[in-house]
């Protein structure tokens, strides 16, 4: 298959060729069709498949095939994204395949002046990519106009519901003309994002090229088990001695991202931190020194996880694994993209064993364990899943269950302050010792 045979205009298969691509991804395999067909879509597909052309790509060319009507453009197309990171990639996308189309496009998001974003909108776009709450804004200032819209997607759909935005969304839905094209993305198939997309799309296409929860396969997984305490100083090694040169390593808080990021550049590894704290030109001067290879390492938060796109990451680090297991799908999704080989590694300490757990049984494998020498410490506890069960015991009372019931040790009081003992003993022993000071006294 080629993007020839997809039915695709002229001036987007030029945009294509000059980029280098050629064959299209299964994701847009499946999903251009449908969109240019005009029908609701309801998509499945991981991080790292090239999604972002297979709904780009179909939505300029119908956009071309209605001309805007009278002098001032229109906004017709409205992509709706979870973070700022993102909005600005799918916007840069859109820039890309409409280079050679009179289409005009925007990408609005917090963290920066409202003013250069409603002086863009009085010019006119026809693309308008957005974050729920600046749309939202925008809307309540009336400075956007969203009664022409003709086309909604809904990108990375899951990750909006798990940060909270389903109201935003519901409003946003709203607001819009009844008559529309609606496309949906999202990395799982979930009930809420079922009952969502069965709130707004008529009869959609269901295209799903990976199943719930499956990472990249071209991304190597492995865990290195280490005490906490000597997590930055194994990393600073893994850095050094394997002599990578572009990293991405995943914090839980942003504390702790400031954190080692300043450890990292005590062991003389450049380093840029990127999290909700640091404002939106910082976040993306860091993200743009990184992809130039200034700095070695980009410690990030989860903000980070889905709004990333940079070319041909080789590392990801998961210094502390995620809260949420589905998180580190996104984490690692990072790298292997488009089918290029990718290494995740994540540093797991005694604590997290429960996290490590959670995330294998998503992805229903275990992930395979690493050693380094000198770092060696103990194993961590066996997956539940592995460990033998123990056989199960006959149905009915054996005749030695009195016996058992009665040698069995008593629940004991937890409260720090009766030191373990059950609070019957601690009165007993308390009764005892008032009765010997009464017959000393006496």
């Amino acid at each position: 298959m080629s993007f020839e045979t997809l039915g695709l205009s002229t001036e987007l298969l030029r945009a294509l060729a000059e980029q280098g691509y050629s064959t299209p991804t299964p994701i847009q395999g499946q999903a251009i069709p449908v969109v240019l067909a005009g029908s609701d879509l309801l998509a499945a597909a991981q991080t790292g498949t090239g999604k972002t052309a297979g709904f780009t790509l179909p939505l300029l060319q119908r956009l071309m095939a209605t001309a805007n009507e009278g002098n001032r453009r229109q906004i017709r197309a409205l992509v709706i994204v979870p973070t700022r990171e993102l909005a600005a990639q799918v916007q840069e996308s859109v820039e890309d395949y409409s280079r050679h189309l009179p289409l005009k496009s925007l990408a609005i998001f917090g963290g920066v002046s409202m003013r250069g974003q409603i002086n863009r909108i009085r010019r006119g776009i026809d693309v308008l990519v957005a974050t729920p709450g600046r749309l939202l804004d925008h809307v309540g200032q009336g400075t956007i106009d969203l009664s022409h819209i003709e086309m909604l997607v809904l990108d990375e759909a899951d990750r909006m519901l798990d940060m909270g935005f389903i109201r935003d969304i519901r409003r946003i839905i709203s607001l819009l003309p009844e008559t529309r094209q609606n496309l949906l993305f999202s990395a799982t198939f979930s009930p809420e994002i079922k009952k969502l997309a069965n709130s707004f799309l008529n009869s959609p296409e269901l295209v799903e090229v990976s199943r719930s929860g499956t990472t990249a396969e071209h991304i190597e997984q492995s865990v290195i088990v280490v005490e906490q305490q000597r997590k930055r100083e194994l990393l600073s090694y893994l850095i050094g001695s394997r002599n990578w040169q572009q990293v991405l390593v995943f914090t839980r808080t942003k504390h702790g991202a400031n954190r080692l990021c300043s450890q990292l550049e005590k062991d003389g590894i450049t380093a840029a931190a990127i999290h909700g704290n640091k404002s939106q030109g910082a976040r993306t001067r860091a993200l743009s020194r990184f992809k130039q290879n200034e700095v070695r390492v980009l410690v990030a938060t989860d903000i980070a996880a889905r709004g990333l796109d940079i070319d041909q990451l080789p590392h990801v680090i998961n210094y502390e694994l995620p809260a949420v297991a589905e998180d580190y799908v996104h984490r690692i999704g990072r790298t292997g993209r488009a089918g290029r080989d990718g290494e995740a590694l994540s540093l797991v300490c005694r604590d997290e064993a429960k996290a490590l757990r959670d995330i294998e049984r998503l992805l229903q494998r275990e992930i395979p364990r690493q050693t380094i020498d000198g770092f060696e410490t103990e194993v961590l506890p066996a997956s539940p899943k592995t460990r033998s069960r123990p056989k199960s015991k006959p149905k009915g009372r054996s005749q030695n269950d009195t016996s058992k019931r009665r040698n069995r040790p008593r629940r004991r009081n937890t409260n720090p302050e009766s030191g373990g003992a059950s609070s019957g003993a601690s009165r007993s022993r308390r009764r005892r010792s008032r009765r010997s000071q009464q017959r000393a006294s006496g």
